[in-house]
């Protein structure tokens, strides 16, 4: 299906309108009129990009006022951006594989974050041996916020069975958590207790809920710094200025429409939640059927939904996703197409 203009809660196809539930755009700010006119104003400010790399004697003001921003948001020391959360992820990795002496990944994990060589958690649902085992090293823990076909994020209880005489940097790429779960949207790595031998980064795209095109990573200054020091990073020219601006000029509209997705997330949960079929959360605006054919059901009613078949699953992805600007009239045509 190709569509010929973005989507909102509607989209054409063939020149016949759909009601839409699709995409990462959960908070729906890129339909805003106000949203785009801080676009707007944000480009005759910046111009539309700035081909220059970030090491260049002339910087411009934006990228530091926007990284303390970013890493007071996300409660960690530091912060830098680049264009795409999947460069995000693979400065992170790329980085890590001179620190560490292991990966290991939680399932269904990002391919941003997964290196070849990384080894399971899990091992028939029990935590891997050698994790358990090993001390004295360092070692990567690698996961999603939110993992495909979840709809809330992993508990990290098996974090107290690994030997605190190692050192753990814990990836968590929030690209479908930030702007949605936490503290104002925070993600859910402020979640995680506090421990001397855990450090956090985080990546992300910056694309989904807030409606930019760029990614961050966030973490302590001595990990941020080995990014910058980076020669592709130091090769690359950074996100788009006027993106940045728009961001920080956007946080009320984010808090806003963070509202709204939550009353639908709740409506459309009192209504679901007891559908066998289904999966859903009542703090997540994304949630699963698990018939194959519910696609061409929902089409055949107008509706158009995300299915495809995800990189780390056999399994085909049939998302259903909300956003702020859904209309209960617009929910409750989804939800009585869903029970029938």
């Amino acid at each position: 299906m190709q569509l010929d203009k973005t989507p909102n809660t509607t989209a054409f196809l063939n020149r016949k309108e759909y009601l839409y539930f699709s995409g990462t755009s959960y908070l729906g700010v890129g339909a805003l009129t106000d949203f785009q006119e801080l676009v707007a104003k944000a480009i005759k400010k910046w111009g539309t990009s700035y081909g220059s790399s970030r090491n260049a004697n002339i910087k411009l003001s934006i990228y530091e006022k926007a990284e303390i921003y970013l890493a007071n948001f996300l409660n960690t020391e530091t912060s830098v951006s680049v264009s795409s959360g999947t460069l995000a992820g693979h400065f992170t990795i790329k980085a890590l594989k001179n620190l560490v002496d292991a990966f290991y990944f939680m399932p269904k994990t990002h391919p941003a974050i997964l290196p070849e060589n990384a080894f399971p958690i899990f091992e028939n649902l029990e935590i891997n041996k050698e994790l358990k085992s090993i001390k004295n090293k360092k070692i990567s823990i690698l996961l999603d916020g939110i993992a495909a076909f979840e709809t809330k994020p992993f508990s990290l209880n098996f974090l107290e069975e690994i030997d605190p005489s190692n050192t753990i940097y814990l990836v968590i790429d929030e690209s479908h958590s930030l702007g949605i779960l936490g503290d104002n949207g925070n993600g859910v790595s402020n979640l995680i207790p506090k421990k001397k031998n855990l450090k956090v980064i985080i990546t992300s795209s910056l694309g989904k809920a807030f409606g930019i095109n760029g990614g961050v990573i966030a973490g302590d200054l001595s990990f941020i710094n080995l990014i910058k020091k980076d020669n592709l990073f130091i090769g690359c020219a950074g996100m788009s200025p006027a993106f940045l601006e728009v961001f920080l000029s956007a946080q009320e509209i984010y808090k806003k429409q963070l509202v709204k997705l939550k009353n639908n997330i709740d409506y459309v949960f009192e209504k679901l939640k007891g559908n066998s079929l289904i999966s859903i959360d009542k703090s997540y605006p994304v949630f699963f059927h698990s018939d194959e054919k519910i696609e061409q059901i929902l089409l055949d009613k107008n509706i158009l939904i995300t299915s495809f078949y995800y990189a780390t699953s056999s399994k085909k992805f049939n998302r259903i996703v909300l956003n702020a600007n859904h209309t209960k009239e617009q929910l409750d045509f989804l939800v009585n197409a869903i029970n029938k």
